[in-house]
Order: C-alpha cells, then sequence, then structure tokens
C-alpha cells in the first residue's frame, strides 16, 4: 500500500469515528430534550401537595446543623418558629467551635422566639471525618421528642411544613419521610446559577426519578423519622465517615425494610455563593457525592446536558442538526425552567443566564466524573469507595 492510500484510510477513518460520534451525540441531546419536556409536563402534579391530616401530631424535636454565620440564617432557621402546628416543637441548633458565627444568629432567634423551646449546643467535633454528622452526634443527647426532623441550616420551609412532614410520616407508620428543594437565590449572579441549577436539574431530576421508581433518593433538606429508627440504623455514629449522610441513612433504614418517602412538595434552599470559586467547589463536591453513591445513574445523567452536547457535535461536524439541536436544548431548558417556576410559585429566573447555566454544568458533570477529593468547610477530603470520607492531614489555606 502506497504511503498515500495509507493516509487516505487513515483519514477515512477518523471520518468515520468523527460520524459515528456526532450521531451519537445527536441522539443523547435528543434524549435530553425529551428528558426536560417529560420533567417539565409533570412539575405542576408533582408538586401539588395531599390534603393535610392533622388528626394526630404528636410533639417533634427539629435538629439543625449549622456552621458560619450564613447569608440568610436567621430568616431560614425563623421560618421552622413560625409553625402552624399545635404540638410541642423543641428547635435544637448545633455548632462545634464556640467562636462560630452562628452563634450570635441562634441567640437572637431566642430572643425573637421566647415562647419556643430552642436549645443550642455548642461541642467540639467527635470522630468521623464528615463535620455535619459529627454536629448531629453531639446534638443527639438533647433529643427531647419521639419524632426527629432533620433539616439542612440553609432550608427555608411554609408554615404548614411540619403539618406535611410529621403528617405524612405518622401515616407511613415506619421508616422516613424526605423531600428536595428548589433554589432560592440570595443576589448576586453566581447565587442565581446556583439557584439555575436546583431548579433546572436537581428538582427535575428527582421528579422523573421518583416518578419512574428509578431510584429512592433521601434529602438532607428534610429526613423525618423516629428516634426508635435512628437507633436501630445505629444512630447518627454510623454515618459518621459518610460524604452522602443523607443518602446513607436512607440505605440503612431500607436495608431494615423500613419505607422511605418522597413527598410531593419541596423545600426552599437558599442558594448564597458569592464567588465562582465557591459555587464551582459547592456543585463539584455535590456532583461527586451523586457520582459515589450512584456511578450508573450518573454516567445517565450525562444526557441531561443537551446543549453541551450539541456544542460539542457542532465542533465535530454536525452542521445544521447540532445547531439546531443545540437550539431546541436551550428552548427546553428554559420551557423547563418556567414550568418549575409556575409549579411552586417561584419568583422568575435570569433566563439570560441559562446558556452559561448549561455549559457550567456540563463542566461539573465532568469535574465530578473524576473527582477524587473534595473540600469542605475549609477542609480537604480524600474520596474513598462508595462515598466513604478521609481528612487529609493539612487543611487548604481559605
Amino acid at each position: 500500500m502506497s504511503v498515500a492510500a495509507g493516509a487516505a484510510t487513515r483519514t477515512n477513518g477518523r471520518e468515520i469515528v468523527s460520524a459515528v460520534l456526532v450521531l451519537v451525540l445527536l441522539a443523547a441531546g435528543c434524549c435530553g430534550c425529551l428528558f426536560m419536556v417529560f420533567a417539565a409536563v409533570m412539575a405542576r402534579a408533582f408538586a401539588r401537595r395531599a390534603p393535610l391530616d392533622g388528626s394526630v401530631l404528636p410533639a417533634v424535636t427539629v435538629l439543625k446543623p449549622l456552621y458560619g454565620d450564613e447569608i440568610g440564617l436567621f430568616e431560614s432557621l425563623a421560618t421552622f418558629c413560625r409553625q402552624d402546628y399545635p404540638g410541642p416543637v423543641q428547635l435544637v441548633c448545633g455548632v462545634t467551635n464556640a467562636n462560630d458565627g452562628a452563634i450570635p444568629i441562634v441567640t437572637r432567634l431566642k430572643a425573637v422566639f421566647p415562647q419556643h423551646v430552642i436549645e443550642l449546643v455548642v461541642q467540639p467535633p467527635g470522630a468521623g471525618a464528615n463535620p455535619k454528622v459529627a454536629n448531629l452526634v453531639n446534638m443527639s443527647p438533647h433529643i427531647a421528642h419521639d419524632i426527629v426532623v432533620i433539616a439542612d441550616s440553609d432550608i427555608r420551609v411554609s408554615s404548614d411544613y411540619l403539618r406535611a412532614v410529621v403528617g405524612a410520616l405518622v401515616a407511613q407508620g415506619s421508616g422516613a419521610v424526605t423531600c428536595p428543594y428548589y433554589g432560592v437565590p440570595s443576589g448576586g449572579v453566581w447565587s442565581r446559577l446556583s439557584a439555575l441549577n436546583v431548579d433546572g436539574y436537581f428538582l427535575p431530576g428527582v421528579m422523573v426519578a421518583v416518578r419512574l421508581k428509578l431510584s429512592q433518593p433521601c434529602f438532607g433538606s428534610t429526613i423525618a423519622l423516629s428516634i426508635r429508627s435512628l437507633r436501630e440504623i445505629g444512630g447518627f455514629e454510623a454515618l459518621a465517615d459518610c460524604l452522602a449522610d443523607d443518602h446513607a441513612l436512607g440505605k440503612a433504614l431500607v436495608q431494615r425494610q423500613e419505607p422511605v418517602t418522597v413527598l410531593p412538595f419541596a423545600v426552599g434552599h437558599v442558594c448564597s455563593e458569592t464567588s465562582l470559586d465557591e459555587l464551582w467547589r459547592h456543585e463539584k463536591r455535590w456532583a461527586a457525592t451523586i457520582r459515589g453513591v450512584d456511578p450508573v445513574g450518573y454516567l445517565g445523567w450525562s444526557i441531561t446536558h443537551a446543549f453541551p452536547l450539541a456544542l460539542i457535535a457542532l465542533g465535530l461536524g454536525g452542521g445544521w442538526a447540532a445547531a439546531a439541536l443545540a437550539l431546541a436544548a436551550l428552548g427546553c431548558r428554559y420551557a423547563l425552567v418556567r414550568a418549575i417556576e409556575r409549579a411552586y410559585g417561584l419568583p422568575g429566573h435570569s433566563y439570560w443566564l441559562i446558556p452559561l447555566r448549561d455549559l457550567l454544568s456540563g463542566a461539573v458533570f465532568l469535574a465530578g466524573l473524576f473527582a477524587r477529593d473534595v473540600r469542605w468547610r475549609q477542609q480537604r477530603y480524600r474520596l474513598l469507595s462508595e462515598g466513604v470520607l478521609m481528612r487529609e492531614r493539612r487543611s487548604p489555606s481559605p
């Protein structure tokens, strides 16, 4: 074979590979568009709450692990004190440092709501790599009631939240109930991009997964369970080294034949990122968490990045088909975000950010695919198998 013939053969081979790759990318992008349309159609039905049953509403302890003076922390905590709930409610807040910026916020909360039972636990963390779980371990001895609701510090809720959550748990009888969240931007472009990620990617993914019974998630935004169930899975100590402690808690219950139910509504998650670095670290940790607990599902999540897939196909010579898919992907994302807004009565997003958000989400997906360490609360952690954390000896500079 002549040199020219060999070169032609190699060129033809590259063209064939490129053409096949373009077809795969276009097919995946089309699937992503169909996914967005399906999620948009079902958004209103998913967000609809069932009638509340207020016949049996027992006493409840709400655990709030805190870290620092987060943006909007007081208002987020105050929503848990403005509950239309007839039973006794104990709110336990915890920090692991006597100089933590959240302490003055809790002090102010006690002053504004003197009629509420609000306790503050200040205790250094014990064993375990997960700082949130270490905080919950410290708070556990202060639980006064048989029903426990755990909610992250950045969660905001409506006044009927405890009625809905505790009522659903009582009706279920065992296990746990949980619910996803929508984004509440605190202001600034980075927090708005974060909220777009929650409303345009996370929440639709939960809707579809729950509707099609593809997974049985459990979210740190809300987990309600009995103290008996918590003790029987080994308490919070059993989750001490898990990055996805919420997922691990739900998995432990399911292994004991106790159900974990995703309620058909969402709570608010305050998106307080103020820089690209903060947004990137947060979303990379979130992506690495998902990959660690569900690697197959994480790979399947790739099709939801229809716009980046279309742009890659366009760069490989996809022509008008790739360009049309890119425009369709943006249109589907816009329609999906609008559907989420209408379903939950949310203020409008900055739609001009959607192309940037889609590109950033694609980059986060790739970073999460290969991530082997994460930064969390000024500490670097090594990711081991199945989402287990190992704290590295040296902390990175703030």
